[in-house]
């Protein structure tokens, strides 16, 4: 084997670099990345030349697909038909590209991501807009270079009249660099392209105010503005898409429904019908009875009939938060700019395309002002030959050949070689006098061309005038009104601020099913009254929680795992009083085996509240509440409970307020929170807490309040007893961990303690049985009775039925015989 000599020897390492270099740059430079001038990527520049020097005009006849992707691959890029025929099936698309280059006759694909009919049953001719791209292309305004077989030319790039770059954006990904680049509004471009022209010192806050943003194909809308900027002044940046909703009347009697006219960019229709669909079926969206896509040429809609209970913005925000009914566009502005990828701004990549067009039309210029000399020494000669046609035509008629009628022409009267061929080839009939007119009428007209031509490149004033003109020309010929609407984003406008702040109730049962109900669910009883049926249940059901916030709060969910969730008032589906209500499972992302054990309505997360947590087994933890003021959707860790340990009661703690703990057995223990030695300083989010009160055997903690002064609290038994009690007088300030004081005399005609609530005898009191009974009276009708005492009945309870929970109820309605309640 023949030894490669040692000068020619190279390392294998160095080798593999650069040849992988080579690759990457042949890739990134020709094939995956546009080029700043023309916008194009080589295969999109290869078919529309290709149709150009085909003959395939905008007003001429369509021609095969097949036709034209044989020619393309035949002539210009041999690398197989499918890639070519996909190229021209994206450059026909209307939901693809904002401006089509392509004008194409059959099936080329939907937005429901239908594939495009074979390239034999298919036709295209160019675009108008193609048209005027290629309309310089036999001026010498472009490079031209060799085919892939150096048997043609093909342009190097297009001298494109407007940024389809932007226009139309661009995809694509190569070796260790990517581009995505979305498409824009031509009015708005092409206004920034003329200011530009008028004002050199056209900043990145001027072009802000021209081009408001994308402006994608489908419409749609973009959220807010600070993704633009960044994106407009850095090439990067996120572009929040967000489809068109509306809320109508259903066809279906008192229900409305959800009208979806427009959709993200690049978002598939049927895909996401599909996901709607899952999800519906799958319960994690509930209040939707039906969906139908009544799309059809007249544009797209797509219906989501809603059931009776169903929240049409809450629905809306899940659909955002879990559909493509709202994506992202990740804008990475990268281009080719002189044969080198470049990340560019907006403005950098008008002011490459600016540059490109001036250049353009200068060389465009120089070609026609070529021509027109050349034009105009013909007339010249055939002017002064009209003067001394007797003498030339003796010449010719002497002459033995044309060659020597030539050379004659050249020596005796100082013709040109051009000239003289002029002469020589021109028809007797131009000897009359309207021809002689005719041409001393177009020798006049070239010699203003000329002096106009060399007035353009005399001054860049003048030629960016000419380029001035055109891009007035072509804003009124391809110039059309914005799809995409900017919109401010969920920072900006408070989509809450159009529901009421109405007060109203939230039920919780354990098997997991919650509902909102209207304040005016349950009117005012008086005291040892039978209550009404306030949720439906099933016979291994029971409530466990109630609350009674306003639509604008945040609701806390506390699972069994120590995990916390989260949700607005107003996105808990609406139900009837004697309806079960919705699975939590549909609301919130609980694991298979974890449940909702309490809730908390938080008004605001102020830094200077904290969180109170006490469990059953008296352990208390206090956490400040900005630290739960941002809560993912898969939920996060509230509070680290030891085995068999639950929440009895979670609350919001501001300084200054002291800690009412009461258990099942009647006991309880008032801790000063702030106090140095008694109390119990702020601890992380994840931590288990400190010994709040020593229990006695089989005694749990039932609940807890926040006190501040000489609070009223209300203690309610299972049996339905209960009684108010003055804090200040009847109790003392204790150190955590104590055994505490008795607050009421238990005995098993009353049952255990169920529920202490902070009162000040001026609200109502709601109370809800395990069995759903529920009954609301006022709290100045509970008896005030010192710290021993049984208390009164409150309610008349079934067999085996006992009170579950007990809230503040919302503002009062009317007493049962419609009079109002005081």
């Amino acid at each position: 084997m023949a030894m490669i000599p040692f000068e020619q020897a190279i390392a294998i390492d160095t080798e593999i670099r650069t040849a992988y270099l080579n690759y990457s740059m042949s890739v990134i430079v020709g094939r995956a990345l546009p080029d700043i001038r023309d916008g194009l990527k080589p295969v999109q520049r290869r078919v529309l030349f290709a149709m150009h020097e085909m003959g395939v005009r905008s007003g001429g006849a369509y021609k095969k697909s097949a036709r034209i992707v044989g020619d393309v691959i035949g002539k210009y890029h041999p690398h197989g038909d499918t890639a070519v025929y996909d190229t021209a099936v994206r450059l026909v698309q209307p939901f693809t590209l904002r401006y089509p280059l392509i004008d194409g006759q059959g099936n080329f694909g939907s937005i429901d991501g239908d594939s495009p009919a074979a390239m034999r049953y298919t036709e295209i001719r160019l675009k108008a807009i193609s048209e005027e791209m290629m309309s310089e292309l036999s001026e010498e305004t472009v490079g031209f270079g060799p085919n892939y077989d150096e048997s043609l030319e093909e342009p190097k790039v297009l001298p494109a009249k407007l940024p389809l770059l932007l226009l139309n954006g661009s995809s694509g990904i190569a070796v260790g660099m990517a581009t995505n680049i979305p498409p824009h509004n031509s009015r708005e471009i092409i206004n920034a392209l003329l200011e530009m022209i008028d004002n050199p010192s056209f900043s990145m806050e001027d072009l802000l105010r021209v081009v408001t943003g994308p402006d994608f194909p489908t419409g749609g809308l973009i959220m807010g503005r600070s993704g633009i900027e960044e994106a407009f002044r850095t090439g990067r940046g996120s572009v929040v898409m967000r489809g068109v909703v509306d809320v109508e009347e259903s066809t279906r009697a008192d229900r409305q429904a959800i009208v979806i006219s427009e959709i993200p960019y690049m978002v598939n229709k049927t895909r996401l019908i599909e996901k709607i669909a899952a999800l519906v079926r799958d319960k994690e969206i509930d209040g939707i009875a039906d969906i139908r896509d009544e799309s059809n040429r007249e544009g797209m809609r797509i219906v989501l009939d809603l059931k009776r209970d169903g929240n049409p913005q809450v629905i809306i925000n899940r659909l955002y938060s879990m559909t493509a009914l709202q994506s992202s566009f990740g804008v990475n502005f990268v281009a080719i700019v002189n044969q080198r990828p470049v990340t560019l701004s907006l403005l950098e990549a008008l002011r490459h395309f600016l540059d490109f067009r001036q250049d353009v039309v200068t060389k465009r210029t120089l070609y026609r002002l070529k021509k027109a000399r050349e034009r105009f020494h013909i007339l010249e000669g055939l002017k002064r030959a009209i003067d001394l046609m007797d003498q030339i035509i003796a010449l010719i008629r002497a002459s033995d050949s044309p060659e020597t009628a030539r050379e004659g022409l050249m020596t005796s009267y100082a013709f040109s070689e051009i000239q003289a061929r002029a002469i020589l080839d021109m028809r007797l009939q131009r000897l009359t006098a309207l021809e002689r007119d005719k041409i001393e009428a177009e020798y006049e007209e070239v010699r203003k061309i000329i002096l106009e031509l060399e007035r353009i490149l005399g001054s860049r004033d003048v030629l960016m005038g000419v380029v001035r003109e055109e891009f007035l020309e072509l804003r009124e010929k391809f110039g059309d009104e914005r799809r995409t609407r900017i919109v401010p984003d969920e920072g900006e406008i408070d989509f809450e601020s159009l529901i009421p702040d109405d007060p109203c109730y939230i039920n919780l049962t354990f098997q997991g099913y919650i509902k909102r109900l209207s304040k005016d669910a349950y009117p005012t009883q008086n005291r040892g009254g039978k209550g009404r049926i306030g949720v439906t249940l099933k016979d291994d059901d029971a409530v466990i929680s109630t609350l009674s916030p306003t639509m604008h709060e945040t609701i806390l969910f506390f699972t069994d795992i120590g995990k916390v969730y989260r949700l607005k008032v107003h996105e808990i589906p609406e139900g009837q009083r004697a309806t079960r209500g919705k699975s939590i499972r549909s609301l919130l992302a609980l694991a298979p085996d974890e449940k909702v054990t309490q809730l908390l309505s938080i008004r605001s997360f102020g830094e200077e509240k904290s969180l109170i947590f006490v469990t059953e087994r008296g352990k208390i933890k206090r956490t400040q509440l900005i630290h739960y003021g941002q809560i993912r959707q898969s939920g996060i860790i509230a509070i680290s409970l030891e085995e068999g340990d639950r929440l009895a009661q979670v609350m919001v703690g501001e300084p200054g307020t002291d800690i009412l703990i009461a258990t099942k057995g009647g006991k309880g223990i008032l801790i000063p929170m702030d106090d140095p030695d008694k109390g119990f300083r702020s601890m992380g989010r994840t931590a288990s807490g400190v010994k709040g009160i020593k229990l006695a055997p089989n005694d749990l903690v039932v609940g807890a309040e926040t006190i501040q002064d000489e609070d009223f609290v209300a203690v309610i038994t299972a049996r339905g007893y209960g009684k108010r009690v003055n804090t200040g007088k009847d109790f003392r300030l204790q150190g955590r961990g104590g055994q505490g004081v008795r607050i009421l005399k238990a005995a098993e005609k009353i049952g255990p303690v169920v529920s202490v609530i902070k009162v000040t005898g001026s609200e109502d009191v709601f109370l809800i049985t395990q069995k759903g009974q529920a009954l609301r009276i006022e709290t100045s009708t509970i008896r005030l009775t010192g710290r021993t005492a049984q208390g009164v009945k409150l309610l008349n309870l079934q067999s085996e039925d006992e009170i579950q929970c007990a809230s503040l109820a919302p503002l009062r309605g009317e007493t049962e015989d419609g009079t109002p309640a005081t």
